[in-house]
């Protein structure tokens, strides 16, 4: 059973500080940001950055498969408006350009917002379209699409609503899906216990498919099961209990792929990290 454990860690000062930052963690795997997440436009990534950030995954050993970098969460793939979903596809093929530039193999993000102006199916089919659009001028990249709270307008917060934007992609082998713990027990599915736990990727397996999940992110949650409040908390110090994790880390179905802690405590990070491989 093969585990790959990291944390979304800063790349501030530049990209190639990141997985130096994650090594010294402890970690296997991470997630980072390729451009400062609050800004629409952001400067392009200097060779020096580029070059640096494969030599350090090269040194500690970081394989692409197990990197798995965010987008802005200012990007809304479904926006009812023109405007804003012009710029927001223009964000995106910018962040997956600078994953192809770093040799990324992953770019996860969350899907969109109707925002109460148009219905959920025209905003997921034009999350679709946002997918379709951005793959065909790129390659070598998967869109992973993050399931949500379900806070606000957020799409993503169930199985269906991913299936259906899968669904309506067509390069099926670049698409693929992250679940985010906190999310899905603020969105519903009890993964608190075994069986909840045992339902819930049952459910998961049959609507969406194990072969799409290529990311993890692992968090506790300061909100209860379905709050549709999205609270990441430290692993063990929310209401989450250590069921889900246990479960998580001993189930080969979550085999060889990132899975990121998003936890708010970052100096524990190291910790959380061996206390999660301590599970196996």
């Amino acid at each position: 059973m093969k585990k790959y454990i990291g944390a979304h860690v800063s790349a501030s000062g530049g990209v190639e500080i990141a997985p130096v930052n994650a090594h010294e963690i402890g970690a296997n795997a991470f997630a980072l940001f390729t451009k400062n997440q609050g800004q629409w436009v952001a400067k392009p990534l200097i060779e020096e950055s580029i070059r640096g950030f494969k030599d350090n995954c090269e040194k500690y050993s970081f394989d692409a498969r197990y990197i798995l970098p965010h987008d802005s969460y200012l990007i809304n793939l479904g926006h009812p408006e023109e405007e804003g979903l012009e710029k927001s596809r223009a964000a995106f093929l910018d962040e997956m350009q600078r994953c192809e530039q770093l040799g990324l193999k992953l770019l996860n993000f969350h899907p969109g917002s109707h925002l109460n102006k148009i219905s959920i199916e025209e905003c997921l089919d034009k999350v679709a379209e946002s997918i379709n659009i951005t793959l065909s001028k790129t390659k070598g990249v998967t869109a992973v699409i993050e399931n949500t709270a379900g806070q606000g307008t957020n799409l993503g917060h169930t199985f269906e609503q991913i299936a259906h934007i899968i669904d309506r992609v067509e390069d099926k082998s670049r698409v693929g899906v992250c679940i985010d713990t906190a999310h899905t027990l603020a969105a519903g599915y009890d993964i608190k216990t075994t069986e909840g736990f045992i339902d819930t990727f049952d459910k998961f397996d049959k609507i969406i498919g194990f072969s799409y999940l290529r990311g993890m992110h692992i968090n506790d949650s300061k909100k209860d099961l379905a709050s549709k409040v999205d609270r990441h908390d430290s692993i063990g110090k929310g209401l989450m209990g250590l069921t889900t994790f246990k479960m998580l880390m001993n189930d080969p179905r979550f085999d060889n792929i990132p899975m990121i802690l998003e936890t708010p405590d970052e100096t524990i990070w190291a910790e959380e990290i061996s206390y999660l491989y301590g599970l196996l």
